[in-house]
């Protein structure tokens, strides 16, 4: 796959991911991700990417942004040593949001390690856009999972990119808020977090109003757009491309971290937006073309046909 193209996509995945299972009731489910592999390969679409086998991230890697005793209590927990684990995953906010599973930290560096991938590819110019379907899982914090997320890999793949960019632009279009990223970047002036998500009525996990804006250095440079029950394409991109086309003038990023959790699709298992496939496809597009360098991640989504689905298309 070495001809030229005018945007080169890089694109990672491994099929480990198949073997991660969070349990029988639980709305995660990796093999989606086997899913939308199997459409790509379906539409041959691999044949218009550098495909690359997603190279685990090390503990190292991961403690740029998490704390040591996170980092080291995910690597030791497992379903049969968990009940003497009792006080740290009460401390690390493990539930059954966040339950422990066979293969746990592998799966965390996996997804991990995909995404700082991709951002390492982006910051050498050896593709213009890198897709890793299986990161994405942007609400786990500093020493906590949350929402079903244990490693922050969007947080990962932007310190990456900040060591060759000044600015770097997060977009979130997940129906949950891209808390766990915002929190990361609250205070400084080189990230701009930019979610658009469904807010009210308890709705997880209950951050992201129009009034946080962002604090200290990075105050203004927190973009929320909360949004309603039945959000559909012509309401979403109503407001979607005045408030990007405005970001990208003022903003000016280096490169772009966009996360397109299809949680915001009509009929989703948690969502409750009415976005078409071709609305959710179309804020990626026009993402695009700004010609800015962009690493594309999954997130949510519970209906497992319509993620794949969805990505590929």
């Amino acid at each position: 796959m070495s001809a030229a193209r005018n945007n080169k996509v890089a694109y990672f995945y491994d099929s480990e991911f198949s073997t991660f299972y969070f349990g029988q009731n639980h709305p995660m489910k990796p093999h989606r991700l086997t899913m939308t592999h199997q459409l790509v390969l379906g539409y041959d679409l691999q044949k218009h990417m550098d495909v690359f086998r997603a190279v685990k991230a090390q503990p190292t890697q991961l403690g740029q942004f998490h704390s040591a005793d996170y980092i080291d209590f995910l690597a030791r927990v497992t379903p049969d040593n968990m009940g003497d684990y009792s006080a740290a995953m009460g401390k690390h906010n493990f539930n059954e949001d966040c339950p422990v599973f066979d293969g746990l930290f592998e799966y965390c560096r996996l997804y991990a390690g995909a995404s700082i991938q991709g951002a390492v590819r982006l910051n050498h110019g050896l593709c213009d856009t890198a897709i890793n379907w299986s990161g994405g899982l942007h609400h786990a914090k500093k020493g906590e999972a949350s929402g079903f997320c244990y490693v922050n890999d969007l947080v990962l793949a932007i310190l990456e990119l900040l060591k060759y960019h000044a600015r770097v632009l997060y977009l979130d279009i997940d129906i949950h808020h891209g808390d766990g990223v915002e929190e990361a970047f609250y205070l400084t002036d080189r990230v701009m977090t930019v979610s658009f998500h469904k807010y009210g009525d308890f709705f997880f996990p209950g951050t992201g109003a129009l009034i946080d804006i962002g604090e200290q250095r990075g105050r203004y440079y927190t973009l929320n757009v909360p949004l309603k029950d039945g959000t559909d394409d012509k309401t979403f991109h109503s407001l979607f491309k005045p408030i990007m086309a405005k970001v990208m003038e003022v903003f000016q990023p280096g490169a772009i971290v966009m996360q397109c959790g299809a949680d915001s699709l009509a009929n989703d298992r948690l969502g409750c937006f009415n976005l078409s496939m071709k609305g959710h496809g179309e804020a990626v597009s026009f993402m695009k073309s700004f010609n800015v360098p962009m690493l594309v991640t999954g997130g949510g989504g519970y209906t497992k046909h319509n993620v794949a689905r969805c990505v590929v298309i």
